[in-house]
């Protein structure tokens, strides 16, 4: 089996409706593509929501020939709903009004498709030589995939705020524990393009 590197990417700031991105947002996608040019990059992967295809095109743009593919189960739904008492005492005031909103539907949903991901996402893969692969996704299932990368609580992925356009990198081999090699990075971005997608008590200078 050889080693998965898996880069993790939330699409670009996206305009208020949602339906694509701002300047800045494409901006942001073109920069993350020049930071990967050296990386070995066999695939780009990206939800089926405009902001992300249109993220993962900005970032194929920057590269020479790396195809990029749609998948369902990179797309935005929430991850994992905790039980009120799986959560610490001193958070459910926060967080459980708010995961209330959540309809079974949308749980059930979500569930199918997280594990769909953890699958075609993670862990080692075939053959002998190591593989790069890019997924542009959404907030909930990058925070996901590093609350699972590092074996949290099952709802340590709530109060994880990866950034727009910002860098996650997961190392996934046959013989060590998942390895969070990189997270949140933004050094590929000027700081007016920083910080966005984050809460703003959460930004930073």
């Amino acid at each position: 089996m050889g080693d998965r590197y898996l880069y993790v990417a939330r699409h670009a700031e996206a305009t208020e409706d949602g339906t694509g991105l701002t300047g800045r947002g494409r901006r942001q996608g073109v920069l993350l593509g020049r930071r990967l040019r050296d990386v070995p990059l066999s695939v780009i992967t990206h939800g089926p929501l405009p902001r992300a295809a249109q993220t993962a095109e900005a970032v194929r743009g920057e590269l020479d020939g790396v195809p990029a593919m749609l998948a369902e189960e990179a797309g935005d739904y929430v991850p994992h709903i905790p039980a009120a008492e799986d959560l610490p005492e001193e958070f459910r005031e926060l967080f459980v009004p708010w995961l209330a909103k959540f309809s079974a539907a949308e749980v059930e949903h979500g569930d199918t498709l997280v594990k769909a991901a953890m699958e075609r996402f993670t862990g080692p893969v075939e053959g002998d030589e190591p593989r790069h692969e890019l997924l542009v996704t959404h907030a909930w299932l990058a925070a996901w995939l590093v609350r699972a990368a590092t074996d949290a609580p099952a709802w340590r992925w709530l109060g994880l705020h990866p950034g727009n356009a910002a860098l996650t990198v997961i190392r996934y081999s046959r013989y060590r524990p998942a390895s969070l090699r990189v997270y949140n990075d933004m050094t590929h971005l000027p700081e007016d393009l920083r910080w966005t997608g984050f809460p703003a008590e959460l930004q930073s200078v």
